[in-house]
């Protein structure tokens, strides 16, 4: 879990070097997007031999900018993600979807 101290350091690096300028909703969600793109090419030729390093640096990155995005939106991250898992329990209950891969749809 991110610390608010952890939080409080990726707003302050950022506003720091005056990048706060060039966060809109709109660039934030285009950098997640490269970031998890780039974790994912960590993985691209192989799911088994992949650079660890690499893996945690793209990792980091993609959760810098979302930690920025929900700042910016003004957004309460636990707030978002336990509203999230709720609806998620409801979509996939144990019952049914323990140890299956399925679709909610499909369940």
């Amino acid at each position: 879990m991110l610390s608010n101290e952890t939080i409080k350091r990726i707003l302050q690096f950022t506003k720091d070097r005056d990048w706060e300028q060039f966060h809109t909703p709109e660039n934030l969600a285009k950098s997640i997007s490269i970031e998890a793109g780039e974790l994912l090419e960590c993985f691209q030729w192989s799911g088994e031999n992949f650079d660890e390093q690499a893996v945690e640096e793209e990792l980091a990155d993609v959760l810098n900018y979302c930690v920025q995005m929900a700042d910016v939106l003004h957004l309460d991250l636990d707030e978002i993600v336990n509203k999230k898992i709720e609806q998620n329990e409801r979509k996939y209950p144990v019952e049914k979807a323990k140890g299956s891969s399925k679709k909610y749809t499909e369940l």
